[in-house]
């Protein structure tokens, strides 16, 4: 069950349970545990997600820091505003073949107009899979 901040945003909740976080995360299996500006979590399955040789695409982790990240920034946001995603990277250390994978995001900044996060997805045993940094741009709302 997902955990939302008190002052989060309605409208945003309402869009993050009624879409289960976007078309994109829901085909893929993620779960969202805990949400905030500061500190998120989610999981995500291996089967389903794999490339062809048996191991977690690089481009899963990729999704799902991104969904991470993505979320973070849009509760820094607040409900005026809207985060865009304008970099992303990621370095992949080890692989993972079964299971499910958990990814905590940390905000690095949290700026004005700029958010940037951290995301370090872990295996069950905890073993650092990839580190995935990403920021978004805070725009106004029109």
């Amino acid at each position: 069950m997902t955990t939302f901040p008190t002052d989060l945003d309605p409208s945003l909740v309402e869009r993050l349970i009624t879409s289960g976080g976007g078309e994109l995360a829901r085909k893929m299996g993620i779960e969202f545990l805990e949400l905030s500006a500061e500190r998120s979590v989610a999981t995500m399955p291996v089967d389903g997600n794999r490339q062809v040789v048996g191991l977690l695409h690089g481009g899963a982790h990729v999704v799902l820091g991104e969904s991470l990240g993505s979320v973070s920034s849009a509760i820094h946001a607040g409900p005026d505003r809207f985060a865009v995603g304008i970099e992303i990277n990621a370095t992949h250390s080890k692989s993972v073949t079964s299971g499910v994978v958990t990814a905590t995001c940390t905000a690095l900044v949290l700026g004005r107009t700029l958010a940037t996060h951290e995301i370090v997805v872990r295996d069950a045993e905890g073993a650092r899979l990839s580190t995935i940094r990403m920021t978004n741009m805070l725009r106004d709302k029109r």
